[in-house]
């Protein structure tokens, strides 16, 4: 179940609780006149079924609540009443499959934004990333792809293309733009330095890296890896399935191939770069590409549940 707290002004209350009140998967709506002082208003609450929850959210932004009162949107964690289980199955589908588009979207505003801890983790990723090309470490490969905040960004640019949202796609861009270079030139740095000290060899072999080679030398499976990440990456973004997601971080080379390059121009083998930017290509479009058909799909499935509850209501004397 999904909770919905309201503040809505006087003349939208009573088209408020034609909303709530003729829906089926709707229940415990309680209402306190002239709670709310900033905004000012009637306090509203409810219940919904997580399935229709979206749907019921857009009809009240079509009455303009979110501009003249609020909405705010949080999760039931369980709820022990016969009404509860009647408004979950008047719902249809799974709530296993449903999207709630406005926890979607501030997830994705949030991770998308470039900040001094975005620019922090995707630097010290990579730096993790290179000192696990220098040892062969597949283990700081891996610890790498799951500190790497970069699918944030990915993610961002995919709803903002999805939903048509300049804005977010303009941040979410600047993310990856500043932070994939700051990394590889940092990590660079960091190389030079190791090299300098004699903490890193002075060469960078290929034969002694057996198990990390592969970031430099993208094939077929990089691009069939990175096109399943992106498809299991947006569902559990959209299902709010965090173990999925990170299942999704270490499955992609978009930290390590950054990293690579860095390490490899530092030691001027310049084939293994192009190789590793090759590969974190591959890895970034794949990703952009397969998660957006996701995302419409999606789409499709709430439009079709945000007309059919619409139509009664717009259709009503």
């Amino acid at each position: 179940m999904i909770h919905l707290r309201l503040v809505v002004p006087p003349d939208l209350v009573a088209a408020v609780l034609f909303i709530l009140h003729r829906a089926s998967c709707v229940t415990n709506v309680w209402r306190l006149p002239g709670a709310a002082s900033k905004p000012a208003g009637d306090l509203v609450s409810c219940d919904v079924a997580k399935e229709e929850a979206s749907a019921i959210v857009a009809e009240l932004r079509d009455l303009g609540l979110q501009e003249r009162g609020s909405i705010a949107v949080e999760d039931v964690d369980a709820s022990v009443s016969q009404a509860a289980v009647a408004a979950e199955q008047a719902a249809s589908g799974s709530p296993a499959d449903a999207v709630i588009w406005e926890e979607v979207e501030n997830r994705v505003s949030e991770s998308a934004a470039l900040s001094v801890s975005f620019l922090l983790l995707i630097t010290i990723a990579a730096m993790l990333a290179a000192i696990g090309i220098i040892t062969d470490s597949i283990v700081l490969i891996i610890g790498s792809m799951v500190v790497g905040p970069e699918y944030g960004p990915l993610a961002g640019i995919c709803v903002a293309l999805a939903q048509r949202r300049p804005r977010l796609a303009a941040r979410s861009l600047a993310a990856l733009a500043a932070g994939f270079p700051l990394a590889i030139v940092a990590t660079a740095f960091l190389t030079l330095a190791l090299i300098a000290t004699g903490v890193a060899p002075a060469t960078l072999p290929a034969t002694e890296r057996e198990l990390t080679i592969f970031i430099s030398q993208p094939n077929w499976y990089s691009a069939i890896v990175a096109v399943l990440a992106g498809v299991v990456g947006m569902l559990a973004l959209v299902s709010a399935k965090s173990g999925a997601l990170i299942g999704v971080f270490i499955s992609v080379t978009t930290i390590p191939a950054a990293a690579n390059i860095a390490v490899a121009s530092a030691y001027g083998v310049w084939g293994e770069a192009a190789g590793a930017a090759a590969q974190l290509a591959i890895n970034l479009i794949a990703i952009l590409l397969s998660g957006l058909p996701v995302l419409w799909v999606a789409q499709h499935a709430h439009r079709r549940r945000r007309s059919a509850r619409t139509l009664p209501y717009r259709s009503r004397p």
